[in-house]
């Protein structure tokens, strides 16, 4: 025990003596572990936003659209931008003519407010500038098609829109914007110059995935209002619900009857987007697994760099230090505590730039937070645990070299050293 609290007392007055030389060695080991942090922690939110879309998407449901869902207008191809849109009369003919579908919800949209534009909600003085705002029309099989949520008021009716009504529902950060202290129900709003009557607010969605549309930010109207207020716009998608256990054949069965009714050539791809919960996911992480893959080899050059530098500074610390290793073997230094000293020194050294790189980390994965909030993030204990244990084998493996050539020193040899 004795030795090994002076071997520690002498590996921590050694890093003290040379404080830049050891905070150099450690900008490695900082990066390479808060790079391991910052991975952690977003891949953990990012797999908590995966169950959540999930599980609010519905595992029965199938989205069909004229694009690939997030697809942004300046990546899309002239032949995507010249499809023709999908319609109301496609979802009828879905929910008619096809059995393993169970029920069919048409949503209108403008095309151009999407995530890089600003939809303008105001109520009275008060003025709410919305990023991400999704400002559209859908039928009442929409609340039962997504399982979203009504926190307050209600959802609108059939004959509603039948009857053009200026009613909207609206989220919860819309809400907090414009009614922080007051219920929104019943109150008049405008959404892009248009009155409309609040009969609804959607309760907060938690864990929002990645940039995709989130309820905290829609003003919605009946579908046919939105049709009579904007009568040019044609944009549309679909969100259709399978029968329980009969999800492949409803993608099937819709498929084949939209490139009918679109007359797709048989030797061209489909001419619309078919997506479920499932395949979204999967696209989603073969994507962040990329992405994870390229971190991590980062990580992987910074840790090894950073492990390069602690073993040539031990060993320019074992010539520095060849005389004080001589005198600590001649009164009985064994050549076991000539190791252990310097293992202790590398591993302090690398203990402590693991400690600065999860500081460093938490620090990254607030900015990232902060600056991208609809990035979901979570600091998971296995990162930390991870980035602790990368950093202390670091420095393990590095400071072994350095501590043998140390031990391997003859006392003799090492007194007469100047």
């Amino acid at each position: 025990m004795n030795s090994l609290q002076e071997n520690l007392r002498l590996a921590f007055g050694n890093l003290a003596a040379h404080r830049l030389r050891s905070a150099l060695a450690m900008l490695g080991i900082i990066i390479g572990t808060a790079v391991v942090m910052a991975i952690g922690a977003v891949l953990t939110g990012l797999d908590r936003s995966v169950a959540s879309l999930l599980e609010r998407f519905g595992a029965q449901t199938v989205l069909v659209s004229k694009v690939s869902p997030g697809l942004d207008m300046e990546r899309r191809t002239q032949e995507v931008r010249l499809r023709k849109p999908l319609t109301f009369e496609d979802a009828e003919a879905v929910e008619r003519l096809c059995p393993a579908v169970e029920r069919v919800a048409s949503v209108v949209y403008e095309e151009g407010t999407g995530p890089r534009d600003f939809v303008t909600v105001r109520y009275q003085s008060e003025e709410a500038y919305v990023p991400n705002p999704h400002f559209f029309g859908a039928t009442p099989e929409y609340a039962r098609v997504t399982n979203i949520i009504v926190k307050d008021g209600r959802f609108f009716t059939e004959g509603e829109s039948r009857h053009h009504l200026r009613l909207a529902m609206i989220g919860y950060e819309i809400e907090q914007a414009l009614f922080p202290h007051e219920s929104a129900i019943g109150k008049t709003i405008e959404a892009n110059g248009q009155p409309l009557r609040v009969i609804g607010v959607f309760d907060r969605r938690k864990g929002n995935f990645f940039g995709s549309e989130s309820a905290d930010q829609f003003v919605m109207v009946p579908y046919d209002t939105f049709r009579k207020l904007f009568p040019s716009v044609r944009e549309h998608f679909l969100l259709a619900q399978a029968q329980p256990g009969n999800l492949e054949q409803a993608v099937d069965q819709i498929r084949w009857l939209l490139r009918s009714r679109r007359m797709d050539a048989l030797n061209k791809p489909d001419s619309f987007y078919v997506s479920t919960a499932e395949s979204i996911i999967e696209q989603f992480r073969a994507i962040t697994a990329a992405v994870t893959a390229v971190m991590l080899l980062l990580s992987s050059i910074g840790l090894m760099v950073g492990g390069v530098g602690v073993m040539n500074i031990l060993l320019v610390s074992v010539t520095e230090r060849t005389r004080e290793i001589g005198i600590r073997m001649a009164v009985g230094a064994r050549r076991r505590d000539i190791v252990q000293q310097f293992l202790l020194e590398a591993v302090s050294l690398t203990g402590l730039g693991g400690l600065l790189g999860l500081l460093t980390g938490a620090m990254a994965e607030w900015f990232i937070r902060w600056l991208y909030p609809s990035i979901p993030t979570a600091t998971p204990l296995w990162a930390i645990a991870a980035g602790l244990l990368v950093s202390l084998s670091v420095g393990l493996f590095f400071g072994l070299w350095p501590a043998i050539k140390a031990s391997r020193l003859e006392p003799v040899e090492a007194l007469r050293y100047e």
